[in-house]
């Protein structure tokens, strides 16, 4: 096992105030994408939807960024879904990670992307762009959310049409899990793509504006009194589809006032 990770482990210390955990998988969707999961702290606690700051014990002042952790509250391990950026200060290393190499985490996860920040609705709408799909990973696996909602959608823009796989695979998994998947037929998920051909083409937006994206699923438009919001995705995309929805007449929330919709706002490098 001798990557260049643990090459470099054995020159750093760990520092104070933070998790060290291990790779248990590492998977690549595409050249551009790749999921992993690694041992979860025993006193670590979470809400499901949330994120935490991760680094690489490759420095003696690691970079950490946040991600969303990927897999529910109730998980034994954690999952992230991550880009591959060649020149990131964290993700051109965390790419070359594999199974046996150490991951940092600090002890504090946060986020507005949880069940607690949204008043109760009938229809959950997640809207999510390429790996900003990680939180609601986490809330479609979670018992809590089907029994606040009714009716799950999520939605899942991504330029190519591999790069939908994650998605597609996950609800799949969702639907046929025993601890969820009785609750969870109501889950609809939506693909599109905005460089390949696909049976719904576009983006997310300019699909909501228009109202495809109601006729093709075939429920009402957004109702502040039914329907509530979650958004992760690009800094144009939080911006765009946060408009559209207080369009709709809904109200931005968060932990401290719940509302009708919430958005997040960590990213990646």
């Amino acid at each position: 096992m001798s990557s260049a990770i643990l090459e470099e482990k054995s020159k750093f210390p760990i520092p104070t105030g933070v998790f060290s955990e291990t790779v248990t998988s590492v998977h690549h969707y595409t050249d551009r994408l790749f999921k992993f999961r690694i041992t979860r702290p025993t006193s670590l606690r979470f809400r499901s939807g949330e994120f935490i700051m991760i680094g690489l014990p490759n420095a003696e002042k690691p970079v950490f960024r946040a991600y969303s952790v990927a897999s529910p509250s109730w998980d034994e391990e954690l999952e992230f879904y991550s880009i591959k950026v060649p020149d990131g200060p964290l993700t051109e290393h965390l790419q070359k990670i594999k199974e046996g190499d150490t991951v940092l985490l600090r002890k504090k996860p946060t986020g507005t992307l949880v069940n607690d920040a949204l008043l109760p609705g009938e229809r959950l709408w997640m809207f999510s762009t390429g790996t900003g799909i990680a939180p609601f990973a986490s809330l479609i696996r979670d018992p809590e959310t089907y029994e606040k909602f009714d009716e799950v959608i999520l939605t899942h823009t991504c330029r190519e049409v591999a790069e939908l796989t994650y998605g597609q695979k996950l609800v799949s998994a969702v639907r046929d899990d025993p601890l969820v998947g009785e609750v969870a037929q109501g889950l609809k998920l939506y693909c599109t793509t905005t460089r390949e051909d696909y049976p719904f083409r576009g983006r997310i937006t300019d699909l909501i504006s228009s109202g495809k994206v109601f006729d093709d699923l075939g429920v009402p438009r957004i109702s502040p009194k039914t329907d509530r919001g979650m958004i992760c995705g690009s800094m144009e995309m939080l911006r765009d589809t946060k408009a559209l929805l207080e369009g709709f007449g809904l109200v931005e929330g968060s932990n401290s006032c719940p509302n009708t919709f919430v958005v997040e706002r960590a990213f990646v490098d």
